[in-house]
């Protein structure tokens, strides 16, 4: 009833998948609590960071651990950071939850910040029209300066 005939039994096992290299990748990369990467990183698929990078991040999507950090730029489509971050951040949708510490700007289409999240920097608002938003950082001289710097400068003149 459960068997196999003999001939199934000598081919071998086709455990092979194809490659995700021509696609999107289906799987996401999974960086642990215990690992430490000194370098830049890019992928195209989504990224679980439970452990430390130093450099820039590129990336499909982002999923930031509590105990999670980046030591440089990162650039995805989606972002959501649940640990430390010390530069800046530009993603189409953003999402800071309350563990959130982020030291840098954060650039975006669409925010969401739970209560508890700190930052210190600035949020700026991009339009749709820039896709770069994976490809390459933003520089800070092409940025939009948020109307808030924009008033306090005015106040303080």
């Amino acid at each position: 009833m459960f068997s196999k005939s003999k001939v199934d039994m000598k081919k071998p096992a086709n455990n092979q998948t194809n490659s995700p290299r021509p696609g999107v990748a289906a799987t996401p990369s999974i960086i642990g609590a215990d690992v430490q990467i000194e370098g830049n990183i890019k992928t195209i698929g989504e990224l679980q960071l439970d452990g430390a990078i130093t450099g820039d991040l590129v990336c499909g999507g982002l999923v930031m651990g509590e105990s999670g950090s980046v030591n440089g730029t990162i650039a995805a489509e989606t972002v959501t950071i649940r640990g430390n971050v010390s530069g800046q951040i530009k993603a189409k949708s953003v999402r800071l939850e309350k563990s959130a510490v982020v030291e840098g700007d954060v650039y975006h289409e669409s925010l969401s910040v739970e209560a508890g999240a700190r930052l210190t920097g600035r949020f700026a608002h991009t339009s749709g029209s820039n896709q770069q938003a994976t490809a390459t950082p933003i520089k800070n001289e092409t940025a939009e300066t948020p109307s808030f710097v924009e008033a306090k400068k005015a106040a303080a003149e």
